[in-house]
């Protein structure tokens, strides 16, 4: 079993040189859902050890790093973003060896090793939250967000939670309301509290001092909320429009405090304790893009953010594609974006933006668009094959979110259904369990990984081809982008650096498509589509719903 260590005491790291401090810079991301990605001790639930024999597979696919979802001591009401011990590992996904194991392997593949950080709540089983209840005076009194009742008992405030209904709780003990953004379950640390953030800044020096490339911050624009706790204004938004209470306010009060780069600027001293390690934000809500710059901006905060644009995106459209990366210049002082099509907390991508059943060429298409952005691209494991939302019935759902707002959203459960490693083994390979955590997808057999592996023209075959045609051209990795005129379904730009350039163009639209590069471009030749890579040859002006391709200059 895993044990709770310290989170006090640790030391930075050698110093190193200013070429590996910008190793993130560009560098494809692959996101790993533990209970899903592979189980080895048969309990039907993925774990630490499985993620280390799998690092061989993320290698050979060619990106530069894994970021790995919450594996630390937890009640699981929340699958782990419900942290119960910040520096302990969960014994369901194994042990403090495991996770070693997994630093060192990955680094001697050259793999970057990213973390989760949950700063905005807990568990209510955290030993800090036991204390806090127990009474207004004790040393960690403060350390959540207590609240006297109104007058007439009900809440301090309108917040609602994410999850449905009141964003307070109450509690006997204290007699008072606590704060949960998310379940009743997860009360909302006071990160206003300088003693609070100093625990967390240690919980982040432990886990840096044990090898750790680099954090993705969960949930970072809840971790502060309005100490006045005025009501938040309705949204507006029509009641066809929503499945819960949470979406009928603008989140003015309960999140997005302007003190929050303050806490960040802590945060960056603290990494740059540890120099070469890189911080990614989650940054949800309906106009992410100024907390995203201010949590990126001036190299004093995160290296990088990234929001829900495409993740929740019903149809992947060239004018969403154009509005979301216009809004990154380039300036001096501005951040990095990131970018995820999907993962553990969006329904599949594939399924979303499928329009005529071609779910193969879609996956290819959503890859070599993601991997010709400017910044970081996410791939979620399971987004290499091509891999469909998974479908789970009603009774073997899990998630509170889909529970709660069955059947109106796909819910989450569906994009965190197995990984099918092996097409003709019980549990398509994951498990040996007579039954999994979530029921494995029978469809998803038919995505498995060795039934894909030796084929160059599957979708996994495609995505390591995609990858390494992407390493060979330097402007796709860090260069500038430029986008092009183009009609309104066309999505054409130039990645361009001191390498070369770059065309990447894609008809999203549901029509055929007529475009061409101007007279002064080019000309060009064809080094990757919807369909192959490396395939050479000339531009077609005429372009199919669907496609997309990668160009350089004839000769280059």
């Amino acid at each position: 079993m895993a044990t709770a260590q310290s989170c006090a005491g640790s030391h930075a790291a050698d110093p190193a040189t200013a070429a590996q401090l910008a190793w993130w810079r560009g560098a494809v991301i692959y996101q790993i859902y533990p209970r899903s990605f592979r189980d080895t001790n048969g309990d039907g639930i993925g774990d630490l050890a499985g993620i280390a024999d799998g690092l061989d597979y993320i290698a050979d696919l060619g990106v530069d790093g894994i970021w790995i979802s919450p594996f630390f001591t937890s009640p699981m009401k929340d699958f782990g973003y419900d942290v119960a011990d910040y520096c302990g590992i969960d014994p369901s996904f194994g042990t403090f060896a495991d996770f070693d194991r997994i630093i060192e392997k990955a680094h001697r593949l050259g793999l970057k090793v990213i973390i989760d950080q949950v700063y905005s709540h807990t568990s209510d089983e955290h030993a800090w939250f036991a204390e806090s209840r127990a009474d207004r005076t004790n040393p960690k009194a403060d350390w959540y967000v207590w609240a006297d009742p109104k007058p007439d008992g009900s809440p301090p405030s309108n917040w609602q939670s994410v999850f449905g209904g009141s964003a307070w709780q109450w509690d006997g003990p204290r007699k008072q309301y606590y704060l949960h953004n998310f379940l009743t379950s997860q009360p909302d640390l006071n990160v206003h509290n300088r003693d609070v953030q100093d625990a967390l800044l240690d919980v982040a020096r432990f886990w840096l001092a044990r090898g750790v490339d680099g954090f993705r911050l969960d949930a970072l624009n809840f971790s502060m909320h309005d100490p006045d706790l005025r009501d938040n204004p309705p949204s507006g938004v029509p009641m066809e429009q929503v499945t819960r209470p949470f979406d009928m306010q603008v989140k003015q009060f309960n999140q997005s405090h302007p003190d929050i780069t303050g806490f960040l600027e802590r945060i960056r001293a603290t990494i740059d304790e540890f120099p070469g390690r890189f911080t990614v934000a989650e940054v949800g809500g309906p106009e992410p893009l100024a907390e995203m710059k201010a949590f990126t901006e001036g190299g004093k905060r995160l290296d990088s953010a990234y929001n829900f644009d495409f993740l929740y995106a019903p149809r992947l459209t060239a004018p969403l594609v154009r509005a979301s990366l216009s809004q990154w210049s380039d300036e001096p002082g501005e951040g990095w974006p990131s970018w995820a099509f999907s993962n553990h907390d969006a329904p599949r991508a594939v399924t979303r933006w499928t329009l005529d059943g071609d779910m193969a060429r879609a996956a290819r298409l959503n890859l070599l668009l993601l991997l010709s952005l400017r910044g970081n691209p996410i791939i979620y494991q399971g987004e290499e094959l091509g891999l469909p939302q998974g479908e789970v019935a009603f009774e073997d759902l899990l998630d509170p979110e889909a529970i709660a707002n069955w059947p109106h959203t796909l819910g989450r459960d569906g994009a965190r259904t197995p990984m099918p490693w092996a097409a003709n083994a019980p549990q398509a390979g994951f498990s040996s369990a007579n039954r999994t955590w979530l029921k494995l997808d029978p469809v998803h057999t038919g995505f498995a990984v060795d039934s894909q592996a030796a084929d160059p023209a599957s979708t996994l075959g495609y995505a390591r081809q995609l990858l390494a045609a992407r390493r060979r051209y330097p402007a796709l990795v860090h260069g500038a982008i430029t986008l092009l005129d183009a009609p309104e379904d066309i999505l054409a730009f130039l990645r361009h650096g001191e390498s070369g350039e770059v065309l990447c163009v894609f008809n999203l639209g549901e029509a055929p498509g007529h475009w061409s590069p101007p007279a002064d471009l080019g000309p060009f030749q064809l080094i990757a589509t919807e369909s192959t890579v490396d395939t050479g040859g000339a531009l077609a002006q005429d372009m199919a719903p669907g496609t997309g391709y990668w160009a350089v200059v004839a000769g280059s």
